[in-house]
């Protein structure tokens, strides 16, 4: 078990840090697919048009949990913008039901393999990990550590 230590370490500092994000160079559109937590399928590219914030988190990230709030409320209140988030960890879809009776989401919830996360956002450097999506499908910002409602809106309006 020794081995695993320095990655647990790293996620853990990373989990705890802060925030960090870089702005992104737009790159050509993204897409990926993946499914739901109610059997459905979701495409990425259904939300051309909009903001989307792929936020990939774990149900043991203290900040993952804190950021629920915020990013619900974001998602309820702005027609321009919608959430998903990304549970990355290896468990059944009903560990996170169960969680999320304890920290509910209004946006949807998309199950990743860990092993094969979207190849256009690869696996995340830390968790919570966001990407900012523009419109027209291009990743503008990618957030490491825990982000809030303000720095999220702040990066829309620079990248208007």
């Amino acid at each position: 078990m020794r081995p695993l230590l320095p990655l647990l370490l790293l996620l853990t500092s990373a989990c705890s840090a802060g925030d960090s994000h870089t702005a992104a160079d737009p790159v050509a559109a993204i897409d990926f697919s993946l499914p739901a937590l109610d059997g459905s399928s979701v495409n990425l590219s259904d939300y051309r048009s909009q903001w989307v914030v792929v936020n990939y988190w774990a149900t043991w990230c203290a900040p993952c949990r804190k950021e629920i709030p915020d990013l619900s409320s974001l998602h309820d209140e702005r027609d321009d913008v919608t959430v998903l988030g990304l549970a990355y960890e290896d468990a059944e879809p009903q560990s996170f039901l169960d969680f999320l009776q304890d920290y509910p989401a209004t946006y949807p919830i998309l199950i990743t393999d860990t092993y094969n996360p979207p190849e256009a956002l690869g696996p995340p450097m830390a968790l919570p990990t966001t990407f900012l999506v523009n419109p027209q499908g291009e990743i503008v910002e990618r957030f490491l550590g825990p982000v809030t409602r303000e720095k999220i809106e702040e990066a829309i309006t620079t990248h208007l």
